[in-house]
């Protein structure tokens, strides 16, 4: 059972704690079997070159076949387990890097969305089963190549543990240069391909008012930045990485030396002097290979305390008991409203309460809160006070993919997701035909959907065509009303239609009153408020009138006669009036 102290990410990473205690107990014969060839040379002028048997090379010669055989097929094995725990973590991550993904989105109000934490995933994934990773389960077996050193001679020894210590030391200057370097570098990266991705989605725009070359302009200092500062870790890494090398070279050297003199002194046989050279190079080998796979470790480091802190940040929903499907009445109780992340607020102190099977209309002049005000009906934004109650349940408190499909929105910028127009219709579930049929004849779009290239098979998105604004307004109305929701919120449905498309949209809402579901439509052009049966006026953030429709219309109209003969009184419903 998982604590409540750790994140999906440490459970994933101590559910496999099992598969990295079996790396290292490989790790242990595999370096064991590092000595193979140093004892292999030992024997061999020791016993082959001083008596002259061919037998005993040749048994010799068949033990260190068959052992470093083992050695390799170890490794493999190693390999393979490595490869297998970044797949189970990536399997066991992905959906909960998602979802934390598109909270963190959802709560930015779409200012983070991004999906580098998915890109993260796959980064730290591959650098679990790269080679880079072995060399930190090779180097704590570095005192037992040491101690076999000392053995062969005390100079030896100590020889390796001054070379040790000089590499660890580069090691600790790499990470004091570079670590804070590279840092800096990814977080310029990952921002600038995200400004990037957000331009390209307004492509259109940046070409009709000649914006690209100004944008490049922008792009291109950010992108040199990112250039100079990796080009600065990149120098400082790639010289640390040469002196350890050559500093590996002129040791693995100079222990011959140190072994020739041992020899000529009678102090070793001349089988060590390059038997210490050998040994001593295998000793060193993780700690150079640390340092040159440093770079890759940075990254790594970087990626997991990204995806340690957004999924530390995402809270699991405790479970909650399934209610029963919603009728549609709805209760705003004293809502205080803004956007993500902002405590100023919106929508001010608003109370109301619709019937289920009600129509309503919500106007207002610009900046007023009605879009502010669908998202909270439909429990996309969090009110910093006051509540959304969906027959008498805080709309909040209830299991979004239980409510989801008695919920219906059509937002002001409509957004068609990659597949077939079925596929966006029936929300990306199992697709029912029947029921995308019904909805995309109620929304009054079947017909222009036979005549796509496939019908409904027609794939929109990536590899697919592309849509008009009225086109995909219209698959969108049909999306939100498939399935016969129970509360439906449409904002600002008729932008984008033609004189056929307001027709279709009339007779779509006739046809969805007829359902009994509570509607919402947040309006500006005055054509679709004849098939609404209520009027909510919004003003700076509140409710100035609220009731039956011609009711609503008669005050609006009085109050703006009223306004005509009095200059510079100002009212809310005024301006209210101007945009109905």
């Amino acid at each position: 059972m998982r604590s409540t102290s750790e994140n999906n990410l440490q459970a994933a990473l101590k559910a496999c704690r099992s598969s990295f205690m079996s790396v290292g107990f490989f790790s242990l014969f595999i370096n064991a079997l590092m000595l193979v060839p140093t004892f292999y040379m030992l024997q061999v002028y020791g016993r082959v070159v001083t008596g002259g048997s061919l037998t005993t090379l040749a048994m010799l010669t068949i033990i260190m076949t068959l052992l470093l055989v083992t050695m390799g097929l170890l490794e493999w094995v190693r390999s393979r387990i490595m490869i297998r725990v970044s797949t189970r973590l990536d399997v066991l991550l992905s959906q909960d890097v998602y979802k934390a993904s598109f909270k963190r989105a959802l709560d930015s109000g779409g200012i983070d969305a991004s999906a580098q934490p998915l890109n993260d995933l796959t980064g730290l994934r591959q650098f679990m089963a790269g080679n880079g990773l072995f060399a930190f389960f090779d180097a704590p077996w570095l005192p037992i190549y040491i101690a076999v050193l000392f053995l062969f001679h005390p100079w030896y020894g100590w020889a390796a543990i001054g070379c040790a210590v000089i590499l660890l030391a580069l090691a600790c200057i790499n990470e004091k240069s570079t670590g804070k370097v590279l840092a800096e570098v990814n977080a310029q990266s990952i921002g600038a391909t995200l400004h990037t991705t957000k331009n390209l989605r307004n492509a259109d725009v940046i070409e009709s008012m000649g914006m690209l070359d100004s944008l490049i302009s922008r792009w291109s200092l950010r992108h040199k930045n990112v250039l100079l500062l990796q080009s600065r870790a990149s120098d400082r890494s790639g010289m640390i990485t040469s002196i350890s090398k050559t500093f590996r070279l002129i040791v693995q050297s100079l222990i011959l030396g140190l072994g020739a003199y041992l020899a000529v002194s009678h102090e070793i046989s001349p089988g060590l002097v390059l038997a210490g050279s050998v040994l001593l190079g295998r000793a060193l080998a993780p700690l150079d290979l640390i340092i040159g796979s440093w770079k890759g470790f940075i990254a790594a480091r970087a990626q997991y305390a990204r995806l340690d802190s957004i999924l530390d940040q995402q809270k699991t929903d405790p479970e909650r008991m399934q209610l029963p499907a919603p009728t549609g009445h709805l209760t705003v109780q004293n809502l205080v409203l803004g956007p993500p992340g902002s405590k100023t607020p919106i929508i001010k102190g608003i109370s109301f309460s619709a019937p289920a099977g009600a129509t309503i209309g919500i106007v207002g002049p610009s900046a007023s809160g009605k879009s502010t005000m669908g998202k909270a009906l439909m429990g996309v934004w969090r009110p910093l006070q006051g509540v959304v109650r969906l027959d008498a349940a805080d709309i909040a408190n209830w299991n979004k993919s239980e409510l989801g499909p008695h919920l219906g929105y059509l937002p002001q910028d409509i957004e068609l997701f990659e597949g077939s127009i079925s596929d966006n219709i029936a929300r990306f579930g199992v697709v029912d035909p029947d029921k995308v049929v019904l909805a995309a004849r109620t929304a009054g779009v079947h017909e222009m959907i036979l005549m796509l290239p496939n019908g409904y098979d027609t794939l929109i998105g990536v590899g697919g065509m592309n849509l008009s604004g009225g086109q995909r307004q219209r698959i969108g109305l049909a999306r939100a009303i498939y399935g016969s929701p129970r509360l439906i919120v449409l904002d600002e449905p008729n932008a984008h239609l033609d004189e056929v498309g307001e027709r279709a949209l009339a007779l779509a809402l006739q046809q969805i009153k007829s359902t009994g579901a509570t509607v919402f439509v947040i309006a500006h052009r005055t054509s679709i408020l004849a098939q609404l049966d209520r009027l909510l006026v919004m003003s700076a953030g509140t409710i100035s009138l609220y009731g039956p429709r011609d009711q609503v219309l008669e005050q609006l109209s009085a109050h703006s006669l009223a306004a005509q003969h009095k200059p510079g009184v100002k009212a809310g419903a005024d301006a209210a009036s101007s945009s109905v």
